[in-house]
C-alpha cells in the first residue's frame, strides 16, 4: 500500500509518500518539503503568529492535494515540538482540523525519542548491539539507547538547532560571547542526562540522524547524497572539533556554500554543531555513522507493526476455527 508521512517540525513541513506493506522495507515514493520555520513564526507570548497558522493551513492543504495526486492511501500526520510547546497549540490543532480536515497527532518528545530509535534499530539490525541514537531537530535534541526495539531510556531536550539559534546567537556572524554562552548553556543541558545512560554501559554502536547530523557529516567529507542511501557515512568528534570555530567565523551565505548545506539551514548550522560537539563530547563518542532513517521512517514503521499484528490475530482465530 502507499502511505504518506506528514511531519510538521519547527523548521519544515515534510511529506513523505512511501509504499510498504507488513514485514517489508518501505520504500520512498515522493518528498515534497516547505520550509515553513514554525519556531521563528511566534509572537510575544510563545504563540504561533496568526500569519503562522495561515501559512501553516495553506502549506498542510497543499500536501494533501499531493498526497493525493501520488496515490497515498492514508495520510499519518503529527507535529512535534513547535506546536507542542506554543501557548495557542490547541487553537492550532483545531483550526488546522477545522479547515482542512486533518487531525494532527503532536508526538511528545519521549515519542520522538522512541520511534526515531525504531527506525535506526530497524536500518542497522540486531547485529549493531547496544544503540545510543542522536538526533538534532529544529526545535529539540533526542536521545535514545538500548538493546531492543524500543529504547531503555529515552529523553529530549530543547536543543534544536533552529531554537537555539534564533534564541542565542542574532548576529551573522554571530558574536563570540554570544557563541561562548550557548556553548555553555547546551553543554550543561546534556551534562544533566548523562548518567542516566551512563549507567546502561557503553553502547556498541553510536548513530547520528537528522538533516544536521548528516549536513555536518558531509562538510567534514562524507559522501554525497548522490551517492545513495546504502553508502555509509561516519563523522567524527575530532573532524567536529575543527569545524565548529570555522563556522564561528562564517556568515550564513558562506556556510551556504559548503557542500551538502542548504540555503535554509545554513543560519541553524552552528548551533547544530554546537550541540553535536557537545553531545559526542560528553556522550563519550569519538564516531558516529549517519542512518538514513530517523522519526518519519519510524512513524510508518509503527503502523506498519500494527497493521502486522491485526492481520496476525485473524490468522490465530482462523486456526482455532478449523
Amino acid at each position: 500500500m502507499r502511505l504518506g508521512v506528514l511531519d510538521v517540525g519547527s523548521n519544515t513541513v515534510h511529506l513523505l509518500v512511501m509504499d510498504a506493506h507488513p514485514g517489508a522495507r518501505p520504500l520512498p515514493a515522493y518528498s515534497h518539503k516547505a520550509d515553513l520555520r514554525l519556531a521563528e513564526l511566534l509572537d510575544d507570548r510563545g504563540a504561533i503568529s496568526l500569519e503562522g497558522v495561515d501559512r501553516l493551513v495553506a502549506t498542510l492543504s497543499q500536501a494533501l492535494r499531493v498526497a493525493e495526486d501520488k496515490g497515498a492511501e492514508d495520510v499519518l500526520a503529527f507535529a512535534t515540538s513547535a506546536v507542542r510547546e506554543a501557548a495557542n497549540g490547541e487553537a492550532v490543532l483545531a483550526r488546522v482540523a477545522a479547515e482542512t480536515g486533518v487531525t494532527l497527532t503532536v508526538l511528545s518528545g519521549e515519542d520522538e525519542a522512541r520511534l526515531t530509535f525504531l527506525a535506526v534499530r530497524r536500518w542497522f539490525g540486531w547485529s549493531a548491539g547496544r544503540l545510543l541514537v542522536l538526533d538534532i531537530g529544529g526545535g529539540s535534541l533526542e536521545v535514545g539507547y538500548g538493546m531492543d526495539e524500543d529504547p531503555d531510556a529515552a529523553v529530549s531536550l530543547p536543543l534544536g538547532a533552529g531554537r537555539l539559534t534564533s534564541t542565542w546567537l542574532p548576529g551573522d556572524p554571530p558574536a563570540t560571547d554570544d557563541v561562548r554562552a550557548l556553548r555553555k548553556h547546551v553543554r550543561a543541558e546534556i551534562a544533566r542526562t548523562v548518567a542516566e545512560f551512563s549507567r546502561l554501559g557503553r553502547p556498541d554502536h553510536t548513530v547520528g540522524t537528522s538533516k544536521t547530523f548528516k549536513q555536518l557529516a558531509r562538510i567534514a567529507g562524507a559522501a554525497r547524497s548522490a551517492d545513495g542511501v546504502y553508502t555509509q557515512r561516519s563523522l567524527t568528534r575530532r573532524s567536529l572539533e575543527e569545524w565548529v570555530p570555522r563556522l564561528t567565523t562564517m556568515r550564513r551565505a558562506e556556510r551556504a556554500q559548503l557542500p551538502g548545506v542548504s540555503e535554509g539551514r545554513a543560519g541553524q548550522l552552528l548551533a547544530g554543531a554546537l550541540v553535536a560537539e557537545a553531545a559526542m563530547d560528553l556522550f563519550g563518542v569519538a564516531e558516529l555513522e549517519i542512518c538514513p532513517w530517523a522519526l518519519r521512517e519510524g512513524v510508518i514503521l509503527r503502523k506498519l507493526d500494527l497493521m502486522g499484528n491485526e492481520r496476525g490475530s485473524m490468522l490465530t482465530v482462523s486456526r482455532r476455527r478449523r
